[in-house]
């Protein structure tokens, strides 16, 4: 088994106008989908991702604020799980609750260094 991590990338809630109502219910998504993982025993971390961003740039270290606002996306959050391969992961994916906002997953497999 392998550590994935699945990498969240859409427009901010905030910037989207959701109704309460509307983010409550994706809140129920969300948290239906991670349970179902950890009952699966195949969550290993996640966490989601406040909008604001410091941006540290090249060899002189440039330093921008940016909001939800300046950038179309921003990675809202990610998810790490164990998954025989990118397939198995690809299907843990489809409860991705942002899809009907144009939301994007990135699957990455988690590269693990050996220490010697």
């Amino acid at each position: 088994m392998k550590e994935f991590m699945m990498i969240f990338t859409g427009a901010d809630y905030a910037d989207l106008g959701l109704s309460p109502e509307e983010l409550q219910n994706r809140m129920g998504k969300w948290f239906a989908w991670g349970n179902k993982m950890e009952e699966a025993g195949i969550l290993r971390g996640g966490n989601a991702l406040n909008p604001q961003i410091r941006r540290i740039v090249g060899k002189n270290r440039t330093v921008t604020d940016i909001t939800s606002a300046e950038v179309k996306e921003i990675i809202g959050g990610y998810y790490i799980v164990v998954a025989k391969d990118f397939d198995a992961v690809q299907e843990i994916a489809q409860d991705f609750p942002d899809y009907d906002l144009d939301g994007t997953v990135d699957i990455r497999e988690v590269t693990v260094f050996e220490h010697h």
